[in-house]
């Protein structure tokens, strides 16, 4: 059996291209226990997302998680699952879609915009045997994650790394490491919280930026992903106006019995509760398309814990989704990542006579094509 796999058909004088594929974590195919269990088994057995040493987490994992989450994780999945599927991936389709819009305005070389999940599908393997089959050379990696950390960015990463190990003809690779702190990003959230609050009664008691949570081990060994959230709100903050007791940060999602990054969101929202806060606000700045996380466990489940501790008014704001602005500003990030790769000049009839002398070269040289 040949280690590497097979490279897809090449002609001399094919157009060569650029390719940007944007990385989200994943989603299941279904909101369906079926479909789950595959789904968070290759996505709990990351290394990057679980530290827990093999021998033990295997089996915590197979003997008690794999048999008791994948029906609850289903029936959270079924209340905000889309006549068009799961929310992330419509979201992040539409993403795709329309920065490669956005791009074809500014640039007019050729180049191709691919969507890749680390779990479940579309796979980041099919994502890049896509690129290459178009005749991408090049690739920027672009993950959906403003701010890095190592159990999702540097996941993403991996993800592409061992596809490319099994390829003979690797193409470049640029990444995209964090813009967590990018102008064209904190303002895209501004004008995502300012339309909020046009709509919906203006500014709150309290806006409450929650950000997922990952073990403060992570912190303590060198992750930057902490001081990058806070960061990111301390940014936004200040674009909002908002001084400083008018926002906070937490930490969402806590999973396990070990110390997770502080405060976390749901003591936070209780706590709110009891001082019985008129009304308040939670956005989720580190996620660019609204999922499960943020539709149940934060628009759903943090309205609970915060009325039914005694507080008023509740709403969550959306992610950034497919708003003009977050796309704008994708394309930004993605333009200042592609420079000496694309180009708002190219000339195609030129690009075509260039094809076909690196053809009749080749020919002459013995190929057939």
């Amino acid at each position: 059996m040949a280690y590497y796999n097979p490279e897809p058909d090449y002609k001399h004088g094919d157009q060569l291209k650029v390719g940007i594929l944007l990385a989200n974590l994943g989603t299941p195919d279904a909101p369906t226990a079926k479909a789950l269990r595959p789904y968070l088994q290759q996505f709990l057995m990351d290394r990057r997302v679980v530290e827990i040493p093999r021998f033990i987490w295997c089996w915590i994992l197979h003997c008690i998680i794999l048999v008791i989450r994948p029906k609850k994780s289903a029936e959270k999945y079924a209340q905000v699952w889309t006549k068009e599927g799961s929310p992330l991936l419509v979201h992040a389709k539409n993403q795709t879609h329309l920065l490669k819009g956005f791009l074809g305005e500014k640039v007019k070389s050729p180049f191709v915009v691919e969507l890749g999940m680390s779990y479940g599908n579309p796979s980041m393997i099919s994502a890049i045997e896509s690129l290459k089959a178009q005749h991408c050379d090049r690739i920027l990696l672009f993950p959906l994650y403003p701010q890095y950390a190592a159990s999702s960015s540097a996941a993403a990463f991996d993800s592409v790394w061992k596809t490319l190990l099994k390829m003979r003809n690797v193409p470049a690779i640029r990444s995209i490491r964090n813009y967590h702190d990018h102008p064209a990003y904190i303002n895209a959230l501004k004008l995502s919280v300012l339309e909020h609050w046009r709509l919906n009664g203006g500014k709150p008691s309290k806006l409450v930026m929650s950000f997922h949570g990952v073990p403060k081990v992570h912190l303590t060994k060198g992750d930057p992903y902490h001081c990058q959230c806070h960061k990111t709100g301390r940014l936004l903050a200040e674009a909002l106006g908002l001084d400083k007791d008018e926002y906070l940060v937490a930490f969402q999602s806590r999973f396990g019995k070990q110390e997770w990054l502080k405060p976390y969101l749901a003591s936070t929202l209780e706590a709110l509760g009891k001082a019985k806060i008129a009304h308040i606000d939670v956005i989720c700045p580190g996620f660019s398309s609204d999922c499960l996380e943020t539709l149940e466990e934060i628009a759903m489940e943090g309205k609970h814990i915060f009325q039914s501790n005694g507080g008023g008014d509740y709403n969550y704001i959306p992610a950034l989704n497919e708003s003009e602005p977050w796309i704008h500003a994708m394309t930004q990030i993605a333009l200042e990542n592609l420079q000496g790769w694309v180009s708002s000049e190219y000339d195609s009839a030129q690009a075509k006579k260039d094809a076909e002398m690196t053809k009749l070269r080749a020919q002459a040289l013995g190929a057939k094509e």
